[in-house]
C-alpha cells in the first residue's frame, strides 16, 4: 500500500516536490493494492493531476534507469563519495547499554533497527566497521570502537544458558531469558545463527588472539554451538536443518520459506556452521584448550565432508540446499502379511538419505566463502554459474534467486525481507570473498566494482543507502538509511586498492 501525505506548500516548489516523490518512492511498501492518500482538501484537480503525472514519470524513470557504467573514472568517483558518507557516519552504528543490553553494542543502523542487537547483522557490521577504522579511526577510536564490538557478542552470551538457546535478536525492552523461553521451545524453533564465534574470532584475532575477554564466557558459547550439533542436526546425512522457516536471515529463500518444518538442510546454514566449528578450534586453541579445540576441528572436517557428499550436484555443478524430508525406512513385517497382498517397500528400499532441491539460489555460492568447494567445483560454478547473466549475474551484483525460477520477485517486502532475486551488499561481498578466496581475481573485481557503483550512486542521489536493490538497474527497494552490512562497500574498495 502506498501512503502519501503531502504539504500544500509542497506544490508551489518545482525541487522540493521532485525530491518529496523520489523519497517516497524509494521508501514505499508494495502490497495488494496501490492506494495513493492525499490528505489536504486544498489539493485541487489540477494539482492532483500533476502529482499522477509526476508519479508517472519518476516510476517510468525508475524503470528505464541504468547503472553507471563501469570505467576507472565512475569507479575512483563513487569510491569517493562512499568513503566520504561512510566515514561520517561511522558512529550511526553505535548503541549505548541499557535494559536488556547490558553492554554497549552495534545495531544495523537505520530507523527500523533503532534499538535491537541483531546475530549476523553486527558480525557483518563490525567486519565493515574495522576496515573504517583502519582507514580512517586513530587509536582511541579503535579503542572505542572495542566495546561496541565485544559488547555483540557479550550481550547475546548474557542471553546464553546451558542448554544452547541463545536469541535471534534482543531488544533494549526484551524479556529475561526465562520469560522469552514460556513462549518460544528452544528445541524447536530457531535460534542465533551460528555466526556467534565468528564474531568473537574476528573481534580476537584483531586483539593478536587475546581471548580472556570471553574466558568466563567460553561455556555459553560451547553450549551454543553444541546444541546446533546434538539437536539440530539430521542424523542420516549429518547435514544441519532449520527447524522452521522464522528468522533464517535469508527469510524467503525458497528452500526453506513455507516448507515443512526440520526440513530444509540448508547451504547457507550448514556453510555458516562449517566456518563456525573453525572459529570455535581458533578460540579455544586461543584459550589453551587443546582437547576442545580437537574436538571442534574434528567436527569441521566431518560436517564438510557431509556437505561434498549430500549438498554438491554434479548435474549442475553447484552447491545446493537439499531435502530431508523423507519417510522413514521401516522394516516390514513380513511375516504377518496377508496372502495376496504386497509390500512394495522390499524388493528396493530407499538407499538415499536426502534429496537435492536444484532452485538457484545464490547461497550456493557460500561453499567457496566458506572453504568447502574443492578448486575443481569452484572452477565449474564460476564458469556456469558467476557467469550466467541470465541467472544470477546482473548489473547490480549478485541476484540472490535466478529470474529463470519461477518464484523469482523483486517486490519491496519489509516482513519477510525479500530474497527471491532483489540485491544484498552482504550476497555480493560474500561472493566476493570466495572469489579472492580461490583465486578468481577478474570476477572479484567485477563484482567489486559493481557494489561501488551501485552504492556512490544512492549516496550520490539520496545521501544514505537502502537495504536491498533491483538487481538490473540498481534502483533502490526499501528502507532508506540502512547501513550495517552495506558498509562492507569499504573492504571491496580496499581489496581493489591493494590495501586491505
Amino acid at each position: 500500500m502506498f501512503r502519501l501525505l503531502w504539504q500544500p506548500e509542497h506544490l508551489f516548489y518545482p525541487t522540493t516536490l521532485f525530491h518529496s516523490l523520489i523519497s517516497f518512492l524509494q521508501n514505499f511498501y508494495i502490497g495488494t493494492n496501490f492506494i495513493i492518500f492525499i490528505t489536504s482538501p486544498s489539493i485541487t484537480l489540477t494539482m492532483k493531476k500533476l502529482i499522477f503525472s509526476a508519479i508517472a514519470i519518476l516510476l517510468y524513470l525508475s524503470a528505464t534507469a541504468q547503472m553507471p557504467e563501469r570505467t576507472p573514472e565512475n569507479i575512483q568517483k563513487y569510491k569517493e563519495i562512499c568513503r566520504k558518507y561512510i566515514y561520517k557516519d561511522m558512529k550511526g552504528m553505535y548503541r549505548e547499554a541499557g535494559g536488556a543490553l547490558k553492554y554497549p553494542f552495534l545495531a544495523p543502523g537505520s530507523n527500523q533497527y533503532l534499538d535491537m542487537l541483531w546475530d549476523w547483522d553486527s558480525w557483518l557490521s563490525n567486519i565493515a566497521l574495522r576496515q573504517i577504522l583502519l582507514e580512517n579511526g586513530s587509536d582511541r577510536d579503535r579503542r572505542e570502537a572495542l566495546r561496541y564490538e565485544q559488547g555483540c557478542v557479550l550481550n547475546s552470551l548474557n542471553y546464553g544458558g546451558m542448554d544452547g538457546w541463545i536469541p535471534i535478536w534482543i531488544e533494549r525492552n526484551a524479556p529475561s531469558r526465562e520469560e522469552m523461553l514460556k513462549s518460544s521451545n528452544p528445541w524447536k524453533s530457531n535460534m542465533h545463527k551460528p555466526t556467534l564465534a565468528q564474531h568473537a574470532a574476528f573481534i580476537v584475532r584483531n586483539m593478536d588472539g587475546d581471548a580472556e575477554w570471553m574466558r568466563d564466557d567460553f561455556y555459553a558459547l560451547q553450549a551454543f554451538v553444541s546444541k546446533y550439533l546434538n539437536f539440530h542436526r539430521h542424523k542420516a546425512t549429518g547435514l544441519m536443518y532449520w527447524e522452521t522457516d522464522e528468522a533464517i536471515g535469508v527469510d524467503n529463500d525458497p528452500s526453506t520459506f513455507y516448507r515443512p518444518h526440520g526440513s530444509s538442510g540448508s547451504i547457507f546454514l550448514n556453510a555458516l556452521m562449517y566456518k563456525e566449528l573453525l572459529a570455535m578450534n581458533y578460540l579455544a586453541d586461543c584459550l589453551n584448550m587443546p582437547d576442545i579445540a580437537r574436538h571442534f576441528a574434528n567436527e569441521a572436517e566431518t560436517l564438510k565432508k557431509n556437505i561434498r557428499e549430500h549438498c554438491w550436484d554434479r548435474r549442475d555443478g553447484f552447491y545446493y540446499s537439499v531435502d530431508l524430508n523423507l519417510l522413514p525406512v521401516e522394516k516390514p513385517d513380513i511375516a504377518s502379511l496377508q496372502p495376496g497382498t504386497l509390500y512394495l517397500h522390499v524388493g528396493q528400499p530407499r538407499t538415499y538419505d536426502c534429496l537435492i532441491q536444484r532452485l538457484s539460489v545464490w547461497s550456493g555460492f557460500m561453499s567457496m566463502w566458506a572453504g568447502i568447494a574443492t578448486p575443481e567445483q569452484a572452477e565449474e560454478m564460476v564458469q556456469r554459474h558467476f557467469h550466467d547473466t541470465l541467472s544470477y549475474n546482473a548489473p547490480a551484483g549478485i541476484r540472490t534467486l535466478s529470474p529463470l525460477e519461477k518464484m523469482y520477485d523483486t517486490r519491496a517486502s519489509g516482513n519477510p525481507s525479500s530474497w527471491q532475486g532483489p540485491v544484498w551488499i552482504n550476497v555480493n561481498y560474500l561472493v566476493f570473498r570466495g572469489l579472492v578466496q580461490y583465486g578468481y581475481t577478474e570476477e572479484a573485481r567485477e563484482l567489486a566494482e559493481k557494489t561501488i557503483l551501485l552504492l556512490g550512486r544512492d549516496y550520490e542521489r539520496f545521501g544514505a543507502l537502502h537495504e536491498y536493490y533491483l538487481p538490473d538497474n540498481g534502483e533502490p527497494v526499501l528502507n532508506k538509511g540502512f547501513q550495517n552490512w552495506n558498509l562492507l562497500v569499504l573492504n571491496m574498495a580496499a581489496w581493489l586498492d591493494g590495501k586491505e
